[in-house]
């Protein structure tokens, strides 16, 4: 630049500043946390009755075949490029720096604020009110239901996900993995229980607790089967094997199966990533792992609970809340921990039991912040975003810049949720707009070893071919093929299976199209800033940051 003044930096510094804390161990357990089968797992499957015969765990075995193409193709997308930002840093390098930054950060900040009031109503149907009912806690479940009730539980889970998140990715690590060994065994327990009991023992229980603890009267068991008929539910065999119902339960089961590469935007701090072996392990044993747990704990859910019960029950409780329905027996969300808590007649047991299981809770809730944070830092290094949101603590490099950005709009987004039950449909597209994210740099994967000759030549899957063909393409055509098949049925599915069709859900639409606009003026005013400074952001995307 004229006058004697340096010429702008091409990123706002010479390295990012972040450092390799994790092992392949510990994105494992990321991994496997970001698939979680007690918090999302059961949440996510607890709508499936929706689909007359659908045949859950050939739907969990398919959708994990799938998704372990998505698996392969991160994988592949790490080896290339092991940079922080992951999804942001590829589509940018590949698409371009205006495509990758609309695409990536609406997928992974604008639509994250909408998971955080998702994260507080888990943690209340699963841990706080479980554990009020169980204690006889009555008047604080009344509270936790209210909706000043929920807006706390909000802020209690951005407060401690934003305090485990600044503690920095080593301290992370270590409290995951105490969650993690702490919550198997609660786990083992709770299948101990289930497989040592029997359907007769298990009913006995249900009736003897939703007496004491929530006063119904009679056989509770069989008045919940008999309210999920009334609801709706149409009874089937477990056994019921049939093709079309098996792929339109796939886009329940994205719930919590399609994350398995939910770490892909940290690992430029995991060491030894460019060895494609390494992201590809920790990615498939966190989501094959998972699956392998589903598997049991379905069917000894099938076993002791009963089939019909576990559909029943969710049936009859989603009537009561969504559409005014008789109360089930059991005013609480039909959770299976603690239904297996049950067979133990004491109450001391049942709530250390959910205690316990909670920490399924504790250990995932970073997920909601720390992979999001690390595509706002890459946006911000890139100089997109405001440089201080890039800024990072010297000690326990942790990006409080980006968390700050994360934090405060997801506050407001927790009062909406709580005060405004009307926009709480908005919601339902949070799993659909990232699976557009994620379609976005399978794309960026496709078009890679032309698009970007120069960086596929130098990786290590530079050789990979299958009929001549990259096998990054090939692996890329047939999960984009898969993320294309969900998000049509949750856009256009005619029955509105999914509550998600464009047409039943105009405010969602207005929402999520209102995200990317304001995503398209925010790079459109930082290109016309950036380049009043000298500093082309077409030549920094198409260079690669030093970590």
């Amino acid at each position: 630049m004229g006058g004697g003044q340096a010429r702008p930096s091409l990123f706002l510094r010479n390295a990012t500043g972040l450092v390799k804390a994790w092992s392949t161990f510990d994105a494992f357990v990321y991994s496997f946390w970001s698939v979680n089968l007690i918090t999302l797992g059961l949440y996510g499957m607890s709508f499936v009755y929706w689909v007359p015969d659908g045949q859950l765990l050939a739907s969990i075995l398919v959708f994990g075949v799938l998704t372990t193409f998505l698996v392969v193709t991160y994988a592949m997308l790490v080896s290339v490029m092991p940079r922080t930002g992951g999804d942001y840093a590829w589509q940018s390098r590949v698409l371009g720096g205006g495509l990758g930054f609309v695409l990536s950060i609406t997928g992974w900040w604008f639509t994250l604020f909408l998971w955080a009031p998702i994260y507080a109503n888990i943690l209340n149907v699963q841990f706080f009110l479980p554990l009020a009912y169980t204690l006889g806690l009555k008047d604080l479940a009344t509270f936790i239901n209210s909706q000043t009730g929920v807006f706390v539980s909000c802020l209690i889970v951005l407060a401690f996900v934003s305090v485990v998140v600044t503690l920095g990715m080593e301290t992370y690590a270590r409290i995951q993995k105490i969650c993690f060994w702490i919550g198997i065994v609660g786990l083992v327990v709770v299948c101990g229980l289930l497989l040592f009991a029997s359907q007769s023992d298990f009913q006995n229980a249900f009736n003897r607790e939703a007496a004491s603890l929530f006063g119904a009267t009679g056989n509770a068991y069989q008045a919940t089967v008999d309210l999920g008929v009334k609801a709706g539910y149409t009874a089937h065999d477990f056994g019921t094997l049939s093709l079309g119902p098996i792929f339109l339960v796939l886009p329940f089961l994205a719930f919590y199966l399609l994350w398995p590469n939910w770490g892909a935007t940290l690992y430029g701090e995991v060491r030894g990533a460019k060895d494609v072996r390494k992201p590809f392990w920790s990615m498939f044993w966190g989501l094959w792992v998972t699956i392998g747990l589903v598997g049991l704990v379905m069917l000894l859910i099938v076993k002791t609970m009963g089939w019909q019960f576990y559909n029943a029950a969710n049936a009859a409780w989603y009537n009561y809340l969504f559409y005014g329905g008789d109360a089930p027996p059991v005013g609480s969300w039909p959770y299976p921990v603690m239904f297996a808590g049950w067979l133990v007649n004491s109450h001391l047991f049942q709530a250390v039991l959910i205690v316990v299981m909670g920490l399924w809770f504790f250990g995932w809730a970073g997920t909601l912040f720390l992979s999001s944070t690390r595509v706002i830092f890459a946006a911000a290094f890139d100089r997109v975003l405001p440089s201080w949101a890039a800024n990072i603590s010297a000690k326990r490099r942790v990006p409080y810049g980006s968390l700050i950005l994360m934090i405060v709009p997801s506050i407001v987004i927790s009062a909406v949720w709580a005060y405004k039950p009307d926009f709480q449909s908005v919601f339902l597209d949070a799993t659909a707009v990232l699976a557009l994210t994620f379609l976005a740099t399978v794309v960026a994967a496709i078009i890679l070893p032309w698009r970007r000759k120069d960086l596929y030549d130098a990786s290590p899957i530079a050789g990979w071919k299958v009929g001549g063909l990259p096998l990054i393409s090939v692996v890329g055509v047939i999960t984009a093929v898969f993320l294309a098949f969900m998000l049509y049925q949750w856009s256009f599915n005619p029955d509105n299976l999914y509550g998600t069709t464009f047409s039943k859900t105009l405010n969602s639409v207005y929402y999520f199209v209102g995200t990317y606009v304001v995503a398209i003026v925010i790079y459109v005013a930082a290109r016309i800033i950036r380049q009043r400074q000298g500093i082309d952001l077409s030549r920094i995307h198409h260079e690669i940051p030093v970590e």
